[in-house]
């Protein structure tokens, strides 16, 4: 089983893994691994537990204890610099929540995202017209507004890079089609990017649609980040908070939920219909 360490960034969580795995591959025990380094056992042990991230230095021991070399471990060396590193796009923004920076760094370095949004786009594909309409219907200051719009186009990248873009599948209640975040000129100008983007190849979209009776997506919103390194973290924001989970258990649970939403949601197709008919509804046509 992987280990869970839920409180930490995606790259230290796995490094974490990764350094375990290479212990157990050698099949030395993490006590005599901690006597060859001339570290106490506990030391040693905190960076399996995730109480402490080892330093690219005490990486680099560890892996010469081992006679790892090569691309393994100019890679693990690498990874203990970056998981020491701040967020580059939420860096020195004021008044950020700490849930949001830890959500844009797991965006950042999932493989893929799983996204239910009963009542709202998800701010993945947002415009940002829309995304400024939301902050100002929330009462967020001017200044807040203008670093959310830019912080959310720079999050948006992640699906667009040329490198292994993520991979996103959104569920989306039929209801955020309806609910005006903004003008109709904002209204039809995210419907069509809806559009746009569920034709692209690593963008997945299906309606939920309203109505439909009891499904588990009713309780709400929530966001699965799949790692290729580490385990799965579940993510909840609500107004002004947000929090994880990382429990295999608890994400399990979810993935069931998507199951069965994904069986009551219209097809894709059936959805690009929906959306381009709500947003001539909009426009007025």
């Amino acid at each position: 089983m992987p280990v869970v360490i839920s409180d930490l960034n995606p790259r230290a969580r796995a490094l974490i893994v990764a350094l375990r795995e290479i212990r157990e591959r050698y099949g030395i025990t993490s006590r005599d691994l901690s006597i060859r380094m001339g570290f106490s056992h506990a030391f040693v042990s905190h960076w399996e537990t995730g109480r402490r991230v080892p330093s690219p230095d005490e990486v680099a021991l560890l892996l010469g204890e081992l006679r790892v070399t090569g691309e393994e471990r100019d890679h693990l060396v690498a990874l203990a610099a970056a998981a020491a590193q701040p967020n580059r796009i939420t860096q020195g923004v004021p008044g950020l929540p700490p849930h949001l920076v830890k959500a844009v760094d797991y965006e950042r370095w999932a493989e893929e995202i799983v996204e239910w949004a009963p009542n709202s786009i998800p701010e993945l594909l947002q415009t940002p017209e829309y995304t400024r309409s939301q902050a100002m219907l929330n009462g967020y200051a001017y200044t807040e507004i203008d670093a959310r719009v830019l912080i959310r186009a720079d999050r948006q990248a992640i699906l667009d890079r040329a490198d292994n873009p993520v991979r996103f599948t959104a569920l989306i209640g039929e209801s955020a089609l309806q609910e005006s975040s903004g003008s109709p000129r904002v209204m039809v100008e995210q419907l069509s990017r809806l559009v746009e983007s569920a034709h692209q190849p690593n963008i997945s979209i299906q309606l939920v649609p309203d109505f439909i009776g009891w499904h588990p997506g009713l309780i709400g919103a929530f966001t699965i980040f799949h790692f290729a390194q580490s385990s799965e973290v579940l993510y909840f924001q609500h107004y002004g908070s947000g929090f994880f989970l990382a429990e295999y258990a608890d994400v399990d649970l979810h993935h069931r939920a998507v199951d069965i939403m994904r069986d009551k949601a219209l097809t894709e197709p059936a959805s690009i219909k929906r959306i381009i008919k709500a947003a001539r509804k909009w426009a007025g046509i």
